[in-house]
């Protein structure tokens, strides 16, 4: 067990650039006496000393604002940042090397007994506030949102944001080549917009520049039909958003 603790000692050097020493460390950093007495009293749990563990985590719970049933189990190098409002179940199972910040809940959605929370693999990241609900399966090197809410199993290396929870790929995400060239015209940055947002902003984005293409082309049309007809259109060059900006000062009002 002193292995363990020194072990989570040092992952909090490696995840924590705050951290400036080991007393600093051992007095300061209640997500490590959480995990320092779930160790303790996880171990009487186990060996069949269920109220003594269970009153040592509540004690535990009042120090440090972290609530972590002595029945789950939790391997090496856990860093619970913050931590404040974290809740880990009794049949919650947490690998080696992960992460939770402050007010993630790994909960159960029964009161029947048996199996009824979440199992985290390895290296998992879950943002502050997400909820993983229920006996579900998060996958090795997985990453949670900030807030989110996960209701299914979640595969390895995936990232999943939202609520309910759903899966992003913002790396894989691409851009048509028409949607490049009219965010391109307008003076938008579809890129930079889209790459990290999660799904419904980017396809709300994306349909406004196909809305945007069609119109172009439609006008494209008519103004063709007219020059057939001898009347001239007079041209004019789509200014930038930020010309615009700097024409209307910054596209405040005057009682701004």
């Amino acid at each position: 067990m002193f292995n363990k603790i020194r072990a989570d000692i040092q992952c909090v050097f490696e995840r924590d650039p705050a951290a400036q020493s080991v007393p600093e460390i051992l007095v300061a950093y209640p997500g490590l006496h959480a995990i320092v007495f779930h160790r303790v009293s996880h171990a009487l749990w186990r060996s069949g000393l269920k109220w003594l563990g269970r009153v040592l985590s509540h004690l535990a719970r009042f120090l440090t604002g972290i609530e972590i049933h002595p029945g789950a189990e939790i391997g090496e190098r856990l860093f619970i940042d913050h931590g404040m409002g974290v809740v880990i179940g009794e049949t919650a199972v947490i690998g080696n090397d992960c992460t939770l910040y402050h007010g993630v809940t790994l909960g159960g959605t029964t009161w029947h007994k048996g199996k009824r929370h979440p199992t985290l693999g390895d290296g998992v990241v879950i943002g502050a506030g997400a909820k993983i609900l229920g006996p579900i399966v998060v996958g090795n090197g997985a990453r949670v949102g900030s807030n989110s809410v996960v209701l299914k199993d979640i595969p390895a290396n995936a990232t999943v944001v939202g609520i309910p929870g759903h899966i992003v790929s913002p790396n894989k995400r691409k851009v048509s080549p028409h949607r490049e060239a009219m965010a391109n015209k307008i003076g938008f940055d579809a890129y930079g917009a889209t790459k990290d947002m999660p799904d419904p902003v980017a396809d709300a984005i994306n349909h406004m520049l196909d809305h945007l293409h069609l119109m172009d082309r439609q006008l494209e049309c008519i103004t063709q039909v007219l020059k057939e007809h001898g009347i001239e259109c007079e041209k004019m060059a789509i200014p930038k958003l930020a010309d615009l900006e700097i024409e209307t000062g910054g596209g405040k009002g005057p009682n701004d």
